[in-house]
């Protein structure tokens, strides 16, 4: 199993050191991000968290996933791997208009 964990549906105030204080009850927080938008730099509602070890993981998520936090029910679980996205359509470039 794994160490690293997705939160999702946080609250848009909550930052990368918020996370590593709520995940600290269960064990060792190796890191804490929260994704951020790139142009308002605002939070996306989701993050994850890297725990010491899987057992550490186990224990935050049984901890945490529902509980109430800000106002909202957290998810949290197993982080997977991103998935490959297929290419945009003309990409928002330069486009040939001949």
């Amino acid at each position: 199993m794994s160490n690293k964990l997705y939160v999702g549906n946080l609250s848009y105030s909550v930052r990368d050191d918020d996370l590593q204080q709520q995940f600290a009850a269960f064990g060792t927080v190796q890191s804490s991000k929260v994704m951020m938008e790139r142009d308002t730099g605002r939070s996306k509602g989701f993050g994850f968290v890297e725990m010491g070890s899987a057992e550490e993981a186990t224990a935050a998520i049984d901890g945490l996933n529902g509980m109430s936090v800000g106002g909202r029910a957290l998810t949290v679980n197993i982080a997977r791997p991103m998935e490959a996205r297929a290419p945009r359509s003309n990409g928002g470039g330069y486009r040939n208009s001949y």
